[in-house]
């Protein structure tokens, strides 16, 4: 096998067991949302194994198959917001995926410390897209007098707090227990 069918394979897998682990809820929160055991974090694995490229285009693909499985139209039907679900609930929030192994990077030898920190600056980014589209696109079902901002802050948090800590502890195990270094493919 070529090393780029081997990548290819690698991501094409954690795409296929994110998307399964992404179907397995463990926590129905009541507003919406769910706790998942872990399922962001064989996208955050390939970007601890390969470069920028390959993690970005896994996460690109696997925000594709996010959107098929559970697309939700926005509340106000027009152009733009399509277009703004569509890359906050999905593009740009899984893409931040691929931010862990740039973080992680930057912690050198201390690959546990780089794990987390990736882990969790990649879950806020995939937050902080998420709490935006809960102000702009999400906020009409506020409950009247709520400030748009704490809705989205109380839903979007709660399953990302949750999720933060699914992944955070899944992606340091995994990096504490797998050979990193045998499985990845060199350039």
């Amino acid at each position: 096998m070529t090393e780029k069918t081997t990548k290819l394979t690698h991501c094409a897998l954690m795409i296929a067991l994110a998307f399964v682990l992404s179907m397995i809820k463990l926590f129905h929160l009541p507003n919406g949302g769910s706790i998942t055991p872990a399922s962001m974090a064989p996208i955050m694995l390939i970007s601890l194994l390969y470069d920028c490229k390959w993690a970005f285009a896994t996460s690109f693909t696997y925000s594709l198959v996010q959107m098929v499985e559970g697309f939700y139209p926005p509340p106000v039907q027009t152009v733009g917001n399509f277009i703004l679900v569509i890359l906050l609930d999905y593009v740009l929030a899984f893409g931040a995926l691929g931010l862990c192994g740039l973080v992680a990077r930057r912690f050198g030898k201390h690959k546990l410390v780089g794990a987390a920190a990736g882990s969790l600056i990649s879950i806020f980014g995939r937050f902080f897209c998420s709490f935006i589209s809960g102000i702009v696109i999400w906020g009409v079902y506020a409950p009247e007098g709520t400030p748009v901002w704490i809705y989205s802050l109380g839903v979007n948090g709660t399953v990302m707090v949750g999720e933060m800590v699914t992944t955070t502890i899944a992606l340091v195990l995994l990096v504490k227990f797998l050979p990193l270094e045998k499985i990845r493919v060199k350039a």
